[in-house]
């Protein structure tokens, strides 16, 4: 494997990307790279990527996120996936707020060819000093689901549960753990993302990142968990 190589290629080209942010300063946000390449028995390539987009104020806080997933091995796509989330929350009081959030997430190579998701409920901040971030979010939704290839569609209330953790062990390192669960009774969808981020410059960081993906009904040919260790560049704005 050859990442690190490219990562660092990566990281000069984002280092010249200009500030979106200049557009609106209330905005902050990240952009996110990272490419896999194994050479050998099999000829494999991965390419993941990340836009995330914040801005919170004594009323409001927002949250926009896009990603994408592509990968070949000796030459065939065994991966293609792609997700848009977006939520809104109003503060009723410090650390209280209420909140409503859609996802839509597409998957060529899953059970479902796309969920899309919407939600709303209560939002609460445990934890939110110079160190440390700890939120918790439960509420109902509904969830739009069809399968792959074939025009049968499993449409359900859930109810969705999401946690945000972050750590910062030092002046540069960063430990950090998002979980996502959407529950209904035709099936339970949970993604949990962990890893750690270095800072290598004000802009600029190295992120490794472990996320599992669970549905709990799939198809025969399917697994119900997908696994990815990713190392991305991450450019802050």
């Amino acid at each position: 494997m050859r990442a690190l190589p490219t990562l660092t290629a990566l990281a000069c080209c984002l280092a010249a990307t200009p500030a979106l942010a200049q557009a609106d300063e209330g905005w902050t946000g990240t952009g996110e790279l990272g490419v896999a390449i194994s050479k050998g028995n099999t000829d494999s390539e991965t390419v993941v990527g990340k836009l995330a987009l914040a801005r919170e104020d004594a009323t409001w806080k927002h949250a926009l996120t896009a990603a994408f997933l592509y990968g070949t091995a000796d030459e065939v796509e065994n991966a293609r996936r792609y997700e848009l989330f977006g939520s809104t929350g109003y503060r009723l009081g410090a650390r209280h707020y209420l909140f409503g959030s859609a996802r839509n997430e597409r998957d060529h190579f899953s059970t479902n060819e796309y969920q899309t998701t919407v939600a709303g409920g209560y939002g609460f901040e445990a934890f939110m000093d110079e160190r440390t971030k700890l939120v918790f979010e439960i509420g109902p939704g509904y969830r739009w689901a069809k399968d792959q290839d074939v025009r049968v569609h499993n449409n359900e209330g859930i109810v969705r549960g999401f946690m945000d953790f972050s750590h910062q062990l030092n002046d540069s390192t960063r430990l950090y753990d998002i979980l996502l669960v959407e529950s209904g009774s035709d099936n339970t969808f949970v993604r949990n993302d962990f890893g750690v981020q270095v800072k290598m410059t004000d802009a600029l960081a190295l992120k490794a990142g472990f996320e599992i993906r669970h549905n709990t009904e799939v198809t025969d040919d399917r697994q119900r968990t997908d696994r990815l260790t990713t190392v991305n560049v991450v450019y802050g704005f």
